[in-house]
């Protein structure tokens, strides 16, 4: 069901989200090194896991939808990038753990059932010191159209963020309003959570 929602939007035309990398993941290049592994989860079509790539990072991109990752990988090819991709319904997925030097989790939303067991797994999936890189949705953007979940349940506020990793260190978390403008279903003003996290040693 979930994979077909996806599969569904990710054949429309053109690309759901646009091609360019999210905005919070760019400001937060200063951590990024030539070499370093990336996972990218919930990537989708591709468009953060490709400028991941262009900075010479090895990327992984999962994500459940077959469709949104074969449009990732073109994207990929057409950028003249290697782009590692991977099906995976991450509620049963083998995640890796201790493996990657950075985890990227943009708009990745799951619901309660879930969430903090994903939210885990995501800080086991980095070394000792990787940096993990979250933006998503609070309940406010109820109130707007731009974009996400319309579940409250679904969406994320910094305390229930500040909850789920308490075992990393937090370096960066705040709610905040934004303007996207990611393609023909992220446009316009939207309320925004962001975090970034190190594991710890």
């Amino acid at each position: 069901m979930h994979s077909e929602f996806w599969n569904t939007r990710y054949a429309e035309p053109g690309y759901a989200y646009g091609t360019a990398p999210n905005a919070f993941l760019v400001s937060q290049a200063r951590h990024l090194r030539s070499g370093m592994r990336v996972l990218a989860v919930a990537d989708g079509e591709g468009r953060n896991g490709v400028w991941l790539a262009e900075q010479g990072l090895a990327v992984l991109s999962v994500d459940a939808s077959d469709v949104g990752l074969r449009k990732a990988q073109a994207l990929a090819a057409e950028r003249n990038v290697a782009l590692g991709t991977e099906i995976a319904n991450l509620f049963d997925w083998v995640w890796p753990v201790a493996q990657f030097d950075v985890v990227v989790a943009i708009f990745a939303h799951f619901p309660p059932a879930h969430r903090a067991r994903l939210h885990a797994s995501m800080l086991r999936a980095l070394r000792p010191c990787g940096l993990l890189i979250l933006e998503a949705f609070t309940p406010q953007q109820l109130k707007y159209q731009s974009g996400g979940p319309r579940a409250l349940e679904m969406l994320y506020s910094a305390e229930t963020l500040r909850t789920d990793f308490a075992d990393a260190e937090i370096l960066e978390l705040e709610e905040t309003l934004t303007d996207l403008d990611e393609g023909p279903y992220h446009r316009g003003q939207a309320a925004v959570v962001r975090l970034l996290a190190r594991r710890a040693v």
